[in-house]
């Protein structure tokens, strides 16, 4: 099950979970193309299309279909930044900029860090950069556990 705790200062969101498999495999199902669009979606939120430039500086963005779920007046769904830090297996860090935030033009940062751990993958994402924007920290409160959980069940099943 996925954890996540709010930072004191309110800028952060941090989740981690469990995966039964070595940072390698869980690295490439965050960075293969491919497997994010089996993972990262769902009825609710059909991903379109995903990229990712794999080097510091590279770009990266998703886009979903129109959903029936709206968030700030939006339901179709664009994010995308710049990748900021690159190291694989332990570290994938880039800014996120979303269409859907209650400023839409304000850069986030998620983290993504691998450890090894128990004979698989500790996996913790960070989302920092949320002071200002709190119905987006409620709601990717409950968004990044649920994103953790798909990527566990896609890796362990």
């Amino acid at each position: 099950m996925a954890s996540v705790v709010v930072t004191p200062d309110q800028d952060a969101l941090v989740s981690e979970i469990h995966i039964a498999a070595p940072p390698e495999r869980v690295f490439q199902a965050l960075t293969d193309s491919t497997q994010v669009l089996q993972w990262w979606t769902s009825p609710e939120c059909p991903i379109e299309n995903f990229s990712i430039e794999l080097r510091t500086g590279g770009r990266w963005h998703y886009d979903t279909k129109s959903t029936k779920m709206t968030v700030n007046g939006v339901s179709t769904f664009h994010c995308d930044g710049e990748v900021v830090e690159y190291d694989p297996p332990r570290v994938l860090m880039y800014t996120w900029i979303a269409n859907w935030h209650e400023k839409p033009a304000q850069r986030t940062v998620v983290r993504w860090e691998l450890a090894s751990s128990n004979g698989g993958t500790l996996l913790r994402v960070t989302h920092s950069g949320l002071t200002n924007l709190p119905a987006s920290r409620r709601d990717y409160s409950g968004g990044w556990p649920g994103v953790l959980e798909s990527v566990k069940k896609f890796i362990e099943n």
